[in-house]
């Protein structure tokens, strides 16, 4: 056997070594014939022309995982908010994937990124921190349409984290207790303002009474006074005899008081009640 049929046997040894491919599960290789699509290697055994064909990409049929990083969004009341995502999807058409786009990964990122600032820069920062499912499905139906022209299919896109930036926070924080300051001060003027109220309303009542109690003791002071006027007229001796009660009781206060010391009592004691009655 001659050097060149060693060589021959060499070089056909390479070939087919070099034109054996086992593709692995989950993944699909895209070959090019001189230059030129030529095809997708499915997961498996191939054999393939060495010469002419090589494996240009190597595809992963798996679902792919995007992380979006965090980033700063205006919202439409000018407050700064800080958002980031996930991604989930899967190449639907490897053919498109590769040839369609330079780099579907970083695409799908910068795509996911452009649409979240566009969905939560139209909402106030209240409605943005509160939204989350409604950013999420807008978000996916935002971007599905521009996968699908790359070869690509959204399963699903989750929001990771939704919050105010530092300076945001601070500020929400300053006005939070401001708020609280001011529910505290008019809850206080309130109750004051109510003590108040209760204190007038009980003075009115009181003044109410007191006034009724006046009349009432008016209203039997006449009564009274008309009695004795009606016994006089009748008999003058009912009338002695009231005005002395009256009179010696008066005395006899007089003299218990520890500051009298001297009591000057009439003569004529009965004289100086008839005096009293008839002296007009």
């Amino acid at each position: 056997m001659t050097e060149f049929s060693f060589v021959l046997i060499f070089l056909v040894i390479v070939a087919i070594i070099k034109g054996v491919r086992i593709v692995p599960q989950g993944e699909e290789w895209v070959i090019e014939r001189l230059g030129k699509f030529a095809g997708v290697l499915s997961p498996g055994l191939h054999v393939i022309n060495p010469i002419f064909t090589k494996v240009s990409y190597k595809v992963t049929t798996k679902d792919i995982i995007l992380d979006v990083p965090e980033q700063e969004v205006i919202t439409r009341d000018n407050a700064v908010i800080l958002a980031n995502a996930i991604a989930f999807i899967k190449v639907s058409n490897i053919e498109r994937a590769v040839y369609g786009i330079e780099n579907f990964r970083e695409a799908m990122r910068n795509m996911v990124q452009t649409s979240l600032r566009s969905i939560i820069g139209g909402m106030d920062l209240n409605h943005a921190l509160t939204s989350r499912d409604r950013i999420k499905a807008e978000l996916k139906i935002a971007i599905a349409d521009e996968a699908l022209d790359w070869g690509l299919t959204v399963k699903s896109v989750e929001i990771q984290d939704i919050k105010p930036s530092s300076n945001m926070q601070d500020a929400m924080e300053r006005q939070a207790a401001a708020e609280r300051e001011r529910v505290a001060v008019v809850t206080e003027a309130e109750g004051a303002k109510q003590s108040l109220i209760l204190n007038a309303e009980a003075r009115l009542e009181a003044a109410r009474k007191d006034a009724e109690a006046q009349m009432v003791a008016a209203k039997a002071s006449a009564e009274s006074i008309k009695f004795i006027t009606e016994a006089v007229k009748e008999n003058n001796a009912s009338a002695m005899f009231l005005l002395g009660d009256r009179y010696i009781t008066a005395l006899q206060k007089m003299s218990a008081s520890e500051n009298s010391k001297i009591i000057v009592m009439p003569g004529d004691l009965v004289g100086a009640v008839k005096s009293l009655v008839a002296g007009k």
